[in-house]
Protein backbone atom coordinates (compact mmCIF):
# COMPACT_ATOMS: atom_id res chain seq x y z
CA UNK A 1 0.00 0.00 0.00
CA UNK A 2 1.49 3.73 -0.87
CA UNK A 3 1.64 6.65 1.38
CA UNK A 4 -1.23 8.41 1.98
CA UNK A 5 0.93 11.64 2.38
CA UNK A 6 2.48 13.56 -0.51
CA UNK A 7 5.69 13.49 0.12
CA UNK A 8 7.26 12.85 3.68
CA UNK A 9 4.90 11.05 6.11
CA UNK A 10 5.45 12.28 9.76
CA UNK A 11 4.46 9.22 11.02
CA UNK A 12 7.50 7.33 9.91
CA UNK A 13 9.55 10.23 12.21
CA UNK A 14 8.16 8.07 15.31
CA UNK A 15 11.24 6.85 17.49
CA UNK A 16 9.81 3.30 16.78
CA UNK A 17 9.95 3.11 13.47
CA UNK A 18 12.86 5.90 12.27
CA UNK A 19 15.48 3.29 13.33
CA UNK A 20 14.21 0.95 10.33
CA UNK A 21 13.29 3.77 8.01
CA UNK A 22 16.89 4.68 8.59
CA UNK A 23 18.40 1.44 7.79
CA UNK A 24 15.81 0.74 5.03
CA UNK A 25 16.51 4.27 3.47
CA UNK A 26 20.05 4.00 3.06
CA UNK A 27 19.84 0.24 1.50
CA UNK A 28 17.21 1.50 -0.88
CA UNK A 29 19.26 4.49 -1.92
CA UNK A 30 22.87 2.18 -2.56
CA UNK A 31 20.52 -0.53 -4.73
CA UNK A 32 18.80 2.31 -6.60
CA UNK A 33 22.24 4.11 -7.14
CA UNK A 34 24.38 0.87 -7.29
CA UNK A 35 23.58 -0.24 -11.24
CA UNK A 36 23.66 3.67 -12.46
CA UNK A 37 27.48 4.13 -10.99
CA UNK A 38 28.64 1.09 -12.70
CA UNK A 39 31.91 0.46 -13.33
CA UNK A 40 33.58 3.54 -12.55
CA UNK A 41 32.41 3.93 -9.22
CA UNK A 42 30.57 1.70 -6.25
CA UNK A 43 28.28 2.31 -3.37
CA UNK A 44 29.71 1.29 0.14
CA UNK A 45 27.43 0.99 3.12
CA UNK A 46 29.26 1.97 6.16
CA UNK A 47 28.51 2.62 10.01
CA UNK A 48 30.02 4.83 12.73
CA UNK A 49 28.81 3.21 16.27
CA UNK A 50 29.30 5.24 19.76
CA UNK A 51 28.14 4.72 23.30
CA UNK A 52 25.13 7.30 24.40
CA UNK A 53 25.16 7.62 28.27
CA UNK A 54 22.29 8.48 30.56
CA UNK A 55 19.43 10.66 29.16
CA UNK A 56 21.00 10.91 26.19
CA UNK A 57 20.34 7.39 25.56
CA UNK A 58 16.81 7.86 26.81
CA UNK A 59 16.34 10.32 24.10
CA UNK A 60 17.42 8.04 21.21
CA UNK A 61 14.67 5.58 22.27
CA UNK A 62 17.17 2.96 22.96
CA UNK A 63 15.84 1.02 26.19
CA UNK A 64 18.77 1.84 29.17
CA UNK A 65 16.42 1.85 31.96
CA UNK A 66 16.54 -0.82 34.94
CA UNK A 67 13.72 -0.32 37.65
CA UNK A 68 13.64 -1.65 40.62
CA UNK A 69 10.59 -3.76 41.92
CA UNK A 70 8.60 -4.64 45.38
CA UNK A 71 9.97 -7.67 46.45
CA UNK A 72 7.40 -10.46 46.89
CA UNK A 73 7.41 -11.53 50.41
CA UNK A 74 6.03 -15.08 51.32
CA UNK A 75 3.74 -15.51 54.41
CA UNK A 76 5.58 -16.84 57.04
CA UNK A 77 4.13 -20.32 58.54
CA UNK A 78 1.64 -20.43 60.77
CA UNK A 79 3.26 -21.21 64.40
CA UNK A 80 1.50 -21.56 67.89
CA UNK A 81 1.86 -17.62 68.76
CA UNK A 82 1.11 -15.23 66.36
CA UNK A 83 3.47 -12.74 64.89
CA UNK A 84 3.09 -9.61 62.77
CA UNK A 85 4.37 -9.51 59.34
CA UNK A 86 7.38 -6.82 59.03
CA UNK A 87 6.68 -3.97 56.45
CA UNK A 88 8.98 -4.47 53.31
CA UNK A 89 9.65 -0.50 51.92
CA UNK A 90 8.78 -0.85 48.32
CA UNK A 91 11.13 1.73 47.27
CA UNK A 92 10.79 3.69 43.51
CA UNK A 93 11.93 3.78 40.31
CA UNK A 94 15.00 4.59 39.11
CA UNK A 95 16.76 4.76 35.77
CA UNK A 96 20.53 3.52 36.05
CA UNK A 97 22.82 4.96 33.69
CA UNK A 98 23.91 2.16 31.52
CA UNK A 99 25.78 2.61 27.73
CA UNK A 100 23.89 2.07 25.17
CA UNK A 101 25.76 1.32 21.69
CA UNK A 102 24.02 3.69 18.67
CA UNK A 103 24.65 2.61 15.20
CA UNK A 104 24.46 4.89 12.35
CA UNK A 105 24.57 3.80 8.56
CA UNK A 106 25.81 6.08 5.87
CA UNK A 107 26.96 5.64 2.38
CA UNK A 108 30.25 6.46 0.19
CA UNK A 109 30.63 6.35 -3.39
CA UNK A 110 33.73 5.43 -4.10
CA UNK A 111 36.07 5.43 -7.17
CA UNK A 112 36.79 1.58 -7.96
CA UNK A 113 40.22 1.99 -9.42
CA UNK A 114 41.54 4.16 -6.68
CA UNK A 115 38.99 3.70 -3.57
CA UNK A 116 38.86 6.81 -2.92
CA UNK A 117 35.87 8.66 -1.67
CA UNK A 118 34.12 10.78 -4.21
CA UNK A 119 30.69 11.50 -2.35
CA UNK A 120 29.26 11.08 0.72
CA UNK A 121 25.34 10.70 1.70
CA UNK A 122 24.06 11.01 4.98
CA UNK A 123 20.75 10.54 6.48
CA UNK A 124 19.83 12.62 9.34
CA UNK A 125 19.17 10.74 12.75
CA UNK A 126 18.07 11.93 15.99
CA UNK A 127 21.24 11.86 17.71
CA UNK A 128 22.61 14.01 14.98
CA UNK A 129 20.22 16.74 15.66
CA UNK A 130 20.64 16.89 19.95
CA UNK A 131 23.35 18.15 22.32
CA UNK A 132 25.67 15.75 23.12
CA UNK A 133 28.05 13.03 22.21
CA UNK A 134 25.84 11.85 19.14
CA UNK A 135 25.96 15.16 17.44
CA UNK A 136 29.39 16.44 18.26
CA UNK A 137 30.67 12.75 16.78
CA UNK A 138 28.92 13.42 13.34
CA UNK A 139 29.82 17.49 13.36
CA UNK A 140 32.98 16.63 13.46
CA UNK A 141 32.82 14.07 10.39
CA UNK A 142 30.67 16.70 8.77
CA UNK A 143 33.85 19.67 9.09
CA UNK A 144 36.18 17.06 7.89
CA UNK A 145 34.46 15.95 4.83
CA UNK A 146 34.02 20.06 4.11
CA UNK A 147 37.70 20.47 4.16
CA UNK A 148 37.84 17.54 1.75
CA UNK A 149 37.58 17.00 -1.69
CA UNK A 150 34.56 14.58 -1.59
CA UNK A 151 31.03 15.84 -2.16
CA UNK A 152 28.53 15.86 0.56
CA UNK A 153 24.74 15.19 0.45
CA UNK A 154 22.92 15.50 3.36
CA UNK A 155 19.23 14.58 3.89
CA UNK A 156 17.12 15.67 6.81
CA UNK A 157 13.87 14.19 7.21
CA UNK A 158 13.02 14.41 10.60
CA UNK A 159 11.27 17.88 11.89
CA UNK A 160 12.81 17.99 15.19
CA UNK A 161 16.11 18.73 16.73
CA UNK A 162 18.50 21.37 15.68
CA UNK A 163 19.38 21.66 12.34
CA UNK A 164 23.07 21.71 10.75
CA UNK A 165 24.47 24.77 10.68
CA UNK A 166 24.26 27.50 7.72
CA UNK A 167 25.30 30.96 7.59
CA UNK A 168 22.26 32.07 5.50
CA UNK A 169 19.01 29.98 5.12
CA UNK A 170 16.39 32.38 3.61
CA UNK A 171 13.59 30.62 5.03
CA UNK A 172 12.91 27.11 7.78
CA UNK A 173 11.11 24.38 6.06
CA UNK A 174 10.20 21.19 7.65
CA UNK A 175 12.65 19.07 6.02
CA UNK A 176 15.96 20.00 3.69
CA UNK A 177 18.29 17.90 1.44
CA UNK A 178 21.85 19.65 1.60
CA UNK A 179 24.02 19.35 -1.81
CA UNK A 180 27.70 20.50 -1.85
CA UNK A 181 29.71 19.84 -3.90
CA UNK A 182 33.53 20.21 -3.12
CA UNK A 183 34.80 22.64 -6.09
CA UNK A 184 31.79 25.01 -5.11
CA UNK A 185 32.27 25.48 -1.53
CA UNK A 186 32.02 27.13 1.05
CA UNK A 187 28.41 27.72 -1.39
CA UNK A 188 26.41 24.35 -1.67
CA UNK A 189 22.61 24.64 -2.84
CA UNK A 190 20.13 23.96 -0.24
CA UNK A 191 16.61 21.95 -1.35
CA UNK A 192 14.21 22.61 1.36
CA UNK A 193 10.73 21.51 1.10
CA UNK A 194 7.47 21.11 3.82
CA UNK A 195 5.52 17.87 5.21
CA UNK A 196 2.65 18.81 2.08
CA UNK A 197 5.24 19.18 -0.27
CA UNK A 198 6.88 16.12 -2.38
CA UNK A 199 10.57 15.11 -1.82
CA UNK A 200 12.30 16.92 -4.56
CA UNK A 201 14.93 14.65 -6.91
CA UNK A 202 17.98 16.07 -6.53
CA UNK A 203 21.60 15.10 -8.59
CA UNK A 204 24.14 13.03 -7.27
CA UNK A 205 27.43 14.77 -7.60
CA UNK A 206 30.55 13.27 -9.25
CA UNK A 207 34.05 13.89 -10.98
CA UNK A 208 34.18 16.32 -13.65
CA UNK A 209 32.66 15.00 -16.81
CA UNK A 210 30.71 11.97 -15.71
CA UNK A 211 26.98 11.42 -16.09
CA UNK A 212 25.51 12.23 -12.49
CA UNK A 213 22.55 10.12 -11.90
CA UNK A 214 19.10 11.60 -10.51
CA UNK A 215 18.11 10.69 -6.64
CA UNK A 216 14.40 10.55 -6.68
CA UNK A 217 13.99 10.14 -3.11
CA UNK A 218 10.04 10.14 -3.07
CA UNK A 219 9.84 7.43 -5.03
CA UNK A 220 12.20 5.16 -2.76
CA UNK A 221 10.50 6.24 0.28
CA UNK A 222 7.09 5.52 -1.44
CA UNK A 223 8.67 1.66 -2.69
CA UNK A 224 9.71 0.97 1.14
CA UNK A 225 6.63 2.09 2.85
CA UNK A 226 5.03 -0.49 0.87
CA UNK A 227 7.89 -3.16 1.52
CA UNK A 228 8.37 -2.87 4.74
CA UNK A 229 4.18 -2.65 5.33
CA UNK A 230 4.72 0.82 7.16
CA UNK A 231 0.94 1.23 6.84
CA UNK A 232 0.06 -2.13 9.06
CA UNK A 233 1.72 -0.86 11.65
CA UNK A 234 0.86 3.45 11.44
CA UNK A 235 -2.33 3.23 9.50
CA UNK A 236 -4.83 1.00 11.81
Amino acid sequence: MSTPFIGMNPRLESPDLWTEVHHRLISAIAIHLGPTLRPKYRVAIEKRVYFSEGDQAVEVGIPDAALLTAVQVREPASTTTATLAPQIDAGISVTLPMRSEVKEGYLEIREVATGRVVTAIEVLSPTNKRAGYGRNTYEAKHQKLLASQSHLIEIDLLRYGKPMELLNTPTKTDYRILVSRSEERPQARLHGFNQSEPIPPIVVPLEPGDPEPILDLQAILNEIYDQAGFDLTIES
